[in-house]
């Protein structure tokens, strides 16, 4: 019986399939199906009941699963404890939305990179609900993202929220939201979906919203004056440098964008846990540096 082996078990039992724990350890599926069959071999007991859709433990799976999970943790310990950090090798799958990596991801992403300088990252920016679910789907190991995720299995630590103010272009003065439109966040995000239901109530069937996933071209749109739009000042900061937008208050301000660094809690990765909270710091000190 070998680690490797146990560590395939773990992931095959967590993630219900060959085929994903394959992914999750970069593997061929064969190389999978084989380390199991052996540690089946091994100690003469199935593990597995094989049929259609997901793999159920056995009685004895189940039992060697508490087990897989301690020595899992022994691991972890000692990496944490008596490795060197700087020796660490793997792959860092790290998700983050839009807003974090316009202003503090290139900080954490440096930060990371020193501390685990032979770690690799596979880094995705997207909306937070797609982040959401390739966390729970374990195909991300960290996402900053609107939050906190509500579920048992995931730990959030929280990072500063961001401020939105409304600006306008400096070539056209109209803020009058029943007159030009509002442009927002993708439309399948939580500040779209409360923004909405303000505008609603506040202008009624006159109004007209665009939506965009990229804040860079949200912006831009604003400067040339087709819209207007709420954003955190620290990403407009060089648009109202140059001049091109300006702050204007409509009478409202949006809810702030709150944000976590959230993560798995099982099996447990000391790795994943020190990043999040190294995330925490570099973006409390990027906070404390930037306008709100």
């Amino acid at each position: 019986m070998t680690f490797d082996q146990i560590r395939t078990f773990l992931w095959v039992a967590r993630l219900g399939g060959f085929r994903k724990a394959a992914e999750r350890l970069h593997l061929s599926q064969p190389a999978v199906s084989t380390r199991i069959s052996n540690l089946e071999d091994e100690l003469r007991v199935q593990l597995f009941e094989r049929g259609p859709g997901e793999l159920v433990l056995t009685k004895h799976g189940t039992l060697l699963l508490s087990y897989a999970e301690q020595m899992l943790f022994v691991e972890e310990e000692i990496k944490q404890r008596v490795a060197n950090p700087s020796e660490t090798e793997g792959l860092f799958r790290v998700g983050a939305s839009e807003t974090i990596a316009q202003s503090w991801l290139p900080e954490f992403l440096k930060a990371f990179s020193e501390q685990y300088p032979r770690v690799n990252v596979d880094l995705t920016v997207d909306i937070s609900l797609n982040l959401r679910s390739a966390l729970l789907e374990r195909k991300l190991d960290l996402a900053l993202l609107m939050g906190p995720i509500s579920e048992f299995s995931v730990e959030n630590v929280e990072l500063p929220v961001f401020d939105l103010h409304w600006y306008r272009s400096t070539s056209n003065d109209q803020t009058d939201l029943r007159k030009i439109p509002v442009i927002s966040y993708s439309s399948k995000t939580r500040p779209y979906r409360e923004l909405m239901s303000e505008l609603s109530r506040r202008i009624g069937p006159k109004l007209r919203v665009y939506s965009s996933a990229s804040l860079s071209a949200s912006l831009k749109m604003i400067a040339a004056g087709i819209a207007v739009g709420p954003y955190p000042r620290a990403l407009a900061n060089d648009f109202l440098e140059a001049g091109k937008i300006v702050e204007f208050d409509p009478g409202f301000r949006p809810k702030p964008l709150a944000f976590t660094a959230s993560y798995l809690s099982e099996p447990r990765s000391f790795l994943i846990e020190n990043s999040a909270e190294m995330a925490s710091q570099v973006a409390r000190l990027w906070d404390a540096t930037h306008p709100k």
